[in-house]
């Protein structure tokens, strides 16, 4: 498939790897839609990164219905309708969990996932932005959202060390794994275009873009 014809692509990474961004211009370029996360309709988020053992649960809750509410719209789409952008994989919703959770906590997470994963459609294709915890870190803190700034570079670590596990296993869809340590998608109009050409030119479900390569 050319990147034009892919009807729901996904942009994966932990915090600070730059998905809410790409999701955006690559919406833009094709013509498509952003679906992308709020995280300032949850309630619960500011709570957590203060005190990540009490607010967990909710604030995992949240984001599952949110992101399943988001994913309805693209399930029900017409051959005619425009590409969706998402700047979450749903699938990857249980890794969070997995860190976050334990016991009984973790066994409702697991029964509610169970229930509504089957029903979200898979994306054409997956960019999975991965960069080290330190250019993480630095990422988060030269933000605008206070609260994120309470994450610790062991808890980011922990992140990224997850997601590179998960996405070593994941093929339920196409997977563009990028390393984002080097690229700004948000300034550079050649990194950008960079990214394009990758993708188009990308043969097989798995291709990797390093800069350099």
């Amino acid at each position: 498939m050319t990147l034009a014809q892919h009807r729901f692509i996904a942009i994966e990474g932990p915090i600070g790897a730059g998905k809410t961004t790409l999701a955006r211009r690559l919406a833009g370029r094709l013509g498509g839609e952003p679906l992308l996360e709020d995280p300032d309709a949850n309630p619960f988020l500011a709570r957590f990164y203060q005190d990540r053992a009490r607010y967990a649960l909710p604030t995992q809750l949240f984001f599952l219905f949110q992101r399943f509410e988001q994913l309805r719209a693209v399930a029900q789409h017409d051959l005619f309708a425009r590409v969706r952008v998402a700047d979450f994989l749903l699938d990857k919703d249980p890794l969070f969990a997995s860190l976050n959770l334990s016991g009984d906590e973790l066994a409702l997470y697991e029964r509610l996932y169970a229930a509504l994963a089957p029903r979200a459609p898979r994306p054409d294709l997956v960019i999975y932005l991965h960069a080290g915890p330190r250019t993480l870190a630095e990422r988060v803190r030269g933000r605008a959202v206070e609260y994120e700034r309470a994450l610790e570079e062991d808890y980011l670590a922990r992140l990224a060390e997850a997601y590179a596990r998960f996405f070593h296993h994941y093929d339920e869809a196409p997977v563009m794994a990028v390393n984002s340590e080097h690229l700004d998608f948000a300034a550079s109009e050649r990194d950008f275009e960079l990214l394009l050409a990758r993708v188009g030119a990308m043969r097989g479900r798995r291709a990797y873009f390093n800069v350099g390569d």
